[in-house]
């Protein structure tokens, strides 16, 4: 993905990971189309920085996806890059014999029907770009699980499989896949994580992924290095070691 000259769609952008990027992109010299559930947000974010378009979209919605799709590309035909930014992420407890399963199925429908609805919307488009980018979001914890986040940790690994078998289905297209792999970041993703020490700030997320794809534009994954512990636990052969530090706090971890 080149880091310029793009116009990229990033539903999910209207707080955390998603705008930091969104408002880093957009001075990178892309148009940038921030998408979220509340006008509010979209509204306050437009006006703070004149030349950033705004769609309301819910990605938990099919309908949403398809109404927001055929605005994004009825305004902005050059549109090359989508960034499936949007997720939840829950804690559950599945011992409870009732207390998981309405928030399992919200945390699928979202991180990985949303998703999936977002690039059936349109990658017919995207196919007809020179050339075009789908970046999807996954998590450290698609390969090393955080406890406390059974349905989170199974989502991101479900996107990191997609994403991986796109990249084959789509070779030799004008079409590259790639994913980005957060570690925990200061977010309001989980209550307290904007605090927590332990997680990453985000601006210094932000910036090094930027760096990233500028350095590397054609890496099929954009892996930040404090997410590497857990990405790379498997090839290490310490997965056991990283899965017990992983869970001996209460600290959270993307």
């Amino acid at each position: 993905m080149d880091i310029t000259g793009n116009t990229i769609f990033i539903p999910g952008a209207t707080s955390g990971i998603g705008l930091a990027l969104a408002l880093r992109l957009h001075e990178r010299g892309n148009t940038v189309i921030v998408g979220g559930r509340r006008a509010d947000r979209l509204t306050a974010i437009a006006d703070a920085h004149p030349g950033i378009h705004t769609v309301q979209i819910d990605t938990a919605d099919a309908d949403s996806i398809q109404a927001a799709a055929r605005t994004v590309l009825a305004e902005h035909p050059a549109l090359n890059v989508l960034v499936t930014m949007a997720g939840i992420m829950r804690a559950e407890d599945w011992r409870s014999p009732d207390g998981f399963l309405a928030t399992a199925e919200e945390i699928v429908t979202t991180n990985v029907l949303g998703p999936i609805r977002l690039i059936a919307a349109f990658v017919a488009h995207l196919r007809a770009q020179p050339a075009a980018t789908i970046m999807t979001v996954t998590s450290g914890l698609a390969f090393v699980p955080l406890k406390a986040t059974p349905t989170y940790n199974a989502s991101k690994a479900a996107i990191h499989m997609l994403s991986e078998s796109l990249r084959l289905q789509f070779a030799g297209t004008s079409i590259s896949v790639v994913e980005l792999e957060p570690p925990a970041v200061r977010t309001a993703l989980m209550p307290g994580q904007e605090q927590d020490e332990s997680a990453m700030p985000l601006d210094e997320f932000a910036d090094e992924v930027m760096a990233l794809i500028e350095t590397d534009p054609e890496a099929p994954e954009v892996q930040v290095e404090r997410v590497k512990f857990l990405r790379h636990a498997e090839a290490r052969g310490d997965y056991a070691r990283v899965v017990a530090a992983l869970n001996s706090t209460d600290r959270h971890a993307r």
